[in-house]
């Protein structure tokens, strides 16, 4: 089989899609905020009356027993309980949960935990997120840090995978 220009830029252009596609196919889904777990999971429920549990991407907030852990899921209510959410996701994680960036009225829930010091950017799974979303929430994450915003009062925070390891 001979291979012409035209092949050859359509087989890349597929490869660059394929490498994109965690942003380009992503589900929408939306609903009414039901429950708040923490500062970085919730439950929404759909229009078909289902509960979806969703695991904010790209943060990590302090857990239940941690310092600031019930700062930061007040926090996360007072942001979105019984409020209608949209939620871009497209993978789940290893207990079935949506992990996917939360909007209210337009705003970027994750990043406003950043923001106000209640969450850290979580670059664990940095490859999930958009580039332009690693240096967002990158940049508010230092600029919590450098006004000793919520968590970052402390001498010395934890991060909660350090705190989960040590459980």
């Amino acid at each position: 089989m001979k291979l012409n220009h035209l092949t050859i830029s359509r087989a890349l252009l597929l490869g660059i899609m394929l490498s994109c596609s965690q942003h380009l196919f992503a589900e929408l889904l939306h609903g009414l905020v039901v429950k708040v777990s923490d500062g970085d999971t919730i439950t929404v429920l759909d229009r078909k009356r289902q509960q979806h549990r969703i695991r904010l991407g790209g943060i990590d907030a302090p857990e239940r027993g941690q310092a600031f852990g019930q700062v930061s899921r007040a926090n996360m209510a007072d942001l979105v309980f019984e409020k209608s959410v949209s939620v871009s996701w497209n993978k789940r994680d290893r207990y079935g949960r949506i992990i996917g960036k939360v909007f209210v009225r337009g705003e970027d829930v994750g990043l406003a935990q950043i923001r106000q010091g209640l969450a850290w950017h979580y670059k664990h799974f940095i490859k999930d997120q958009t580039p332009e979303d690693q240096k967002i929430y990158a940049i508010a994450e230092l600029a919590a840090r450098s006004t000793k915003t919520g968590l970052w009062q402390q001498a010395n925070p934890e991060a909660p995978w350090d705190f989960r390891r040590k459980r």
